[in-house]
């Protein structure tokens, strides 16, 4: 039992902090595809390349640059969790009426104001819908981590097939499906709460 809490904590932080790196890279190129249409086809169609890639050949690629371990498989989430992150951004600030920008802009708002108090509040549903694809995925696939040592509830699973104990296999399964959803339901009610407030 102590190993598998140990491993639930080992995968939490791998997503999460696969989660924050994709976050720190996505919403700028997100913003960059949203405001730039000369970019923008370049940006998302990088986007939808990645969202292509299977998760454990992204983690194979990046063996013979960063090893084994936890930082491999930390970048090699993060890059399967930009995609979904800059889709929702570009999607989000593009869908914000321009009738509520016009309004604005009438009322003397500056570009950083307009921004502020009409365009984030507009686009953080889309947005946020965007992060919850991007963390069920990010959880789900960190189970592949197992295979280049990274630790997780991967190591459960691959440890139930091997001796064959389908108790372990299920658990760690079950672990994993369970950590998805919950945080999809929390993102999904943050997402509610924030369009809400808008």
């Amino acid at each position: 039992m102590p190993d598998f809490t140990a491993h639930i904590v080992q995968h939490l932080a791998l997503a999460f902090a696969a989660l924050a790196l994709a976050l720190a890279a996505g919403l700028p190129l997100g913003l960059l595809a949203a405001e730039s249409p000369a970019l923008r086809s370049a940006v998302l169609a990088t986007a939808g390349v990645g969202r292509t890639l299977p998760s454990l050949a992204v983690l194979m690629l990046l063996l013979p640059f960063l090893g084994v371990g936890v930082t491999p498989a930390i970048v090699a989430l993060a890059l399967l969790a930009i995609p979904p992150i800059v889709i929702g951004v570009d999607l989000g600030i593009r869908g914000v009426p321009v009738a509520a920008l016009d309004a604005a802009a009438g009322m003397g708002m500056t570009r950083v104001q307009r921004f502020a108090r009409v365009v984030v509040p507009f686009a953080l549903p889309v947005s946020f819908a965007g992060l919850r694809t991007a963390t069920t995925e990010t959880i789900a696939s960190a189970t592949l981590a197992t295979f280049i040592g990274a630790g997780g509830l991967g190591d459960e699973i691959v440890r139930g097939l091997q001796t064959d104990d389908p108790s372990l296999l299920f658990a760690g399964a079950a672990a994993v499906a369970a950590l998805a959803l919950g945080a999809d339901a929390i993102l999904g009610f943050a997402g509610r709460y924030a369009g809400g407030r808008a």
